[in-house]
């Protein structure tokens, strides 16, 4: 896995899931997603703000909830493993793979093919707000009131 943190750290090797940094990251959803770039966002209750977010930049697989909870991060199966290489040509430097709960009967699993992860701590607010500290940001879709 080609997943590197700010600081440069490798955050795990290939087929060792993620190594997040401690903190509470149980809410997750789709921050922002164009093709260039998937961003999920991550914290304790992410209604006003997130702490955490995954950043996989070059996508070029991705099958995963909108919004989901309490993902568990794993090694792709090698069936996932062929899955990717068959849609994509290859096996692309980062291969992520999630089971979590999504509010139906049972698991969603997650499976997300990019050629970088990026794991970056903050506050992102999503909500408007004036007099940003250092480390904190606001999310794409936050415009001031008219």
């Amino acid at each position: 896995m080609n997943a590197r943190t700010p600081d440069g750290a490798v955050p795990g090797g290939r087929g060792s899931g993620i190594g997040l940094p401690e903190g509470s990251w149980w809410d997750w959803d789709i921050v922002a997603w164009d093709p260039g770039r998937l961003r999920l966002g991550a914290g304790y209750d992410i209604a006003y703000a997130h702490g955490l977010e995954l950043v996989f930049s070059d996508p070029v697989l991705v099958m995963c909830p909108a919004a989901f909870q309490d993902p568990a991060f794993r090694a792709p199966t090698p069936d996932e493993v062929r899955l990717v290489a068959r849609q994509v040509g290859g096996t692309p430097p980062v291969l992520i793979a999630f089971e979590a709960d999504a509010g139906g009967p049972g698991p969603a699993s997650g499976l997300i093919a990019a050629g970088r992860l990026d794991i970056v701590r903050g506050t992102v607010f999503r909500y408007w707000r004036e007099d940003l500290a250092v480390g904190e940001r606001l999310a794409p879709w936050v415009r001031p009131p008219v």
